[in-house]
């Protein structure tokens, strides 16, 4: 749309379904290319992504002709699709419903690339679910127990 200038930075967080660490070292960067190049298709700009065997950290930069939902829907159907193309885990992959996002501004987007950078480093102190909580209580998102990502152990 002539006219329309944004400037909408987006931290988004989402987990392998039950949080099982099954993202292998032999492929996740096929992963994050193949990712990389759903947000891009999408006309978003990826800043940095990176992760854990049980989850994954994007910052990108979204522009405002789609909605969140529909490109995460995009990426987490089109990647679960390519990887269980690729055989690459035993069984069915599934990404775990639901997502986070979270805003930042300009001055903020280095910290931000650094922390994701630091993945295996923030969780050599805290779980994926104690960082989670800790997003949504840094941003005061209210959020239901019940639906916060769930470990095999808890269905």
């Amino acid at each position: 749309m002539a006219n329309t200038y944004t400037q909408i930075h987006l931290h988004l967080i989402f987990a392998v379904k039950y949080r099982t660490g099954i993202i292998q070292s032999t492929w996740k960067d096929e992963l994050y290319k193949y990712i990389t190049g759903i947000i891009q298709s999408n006309n978003h700009k990826l800043l940095i992504i990176n992760g854990m065997p049980d989850h994954i950290h994007i910052l990108v930069g979204i522009r405002p002709n789609q909605s969140v939902s529909e490109l995460l829907q995009d990426i987490k159907g089109s990647s679960s699709k390519w990887i269980n193309e690729k055989g690459f885990v035993k069984g069915k992959f599934e990404w775990q419903e639901g997502f986070g996002a979270f805003s930042y501004g300009k001055s903020q987007i280095k910290d931000v690339i650094k922390y994701i950078e630091k993945q295996k480093e923030h969780h050599k102190r805290r779980t994926f679910r104690e960082e989670y909580l800790a997003f949504l209580d840094a941003f005061e998102v209210e959020y239901d127990e019940k639906y916060i990502f769930k470990e095999l152990i808890d269905q």
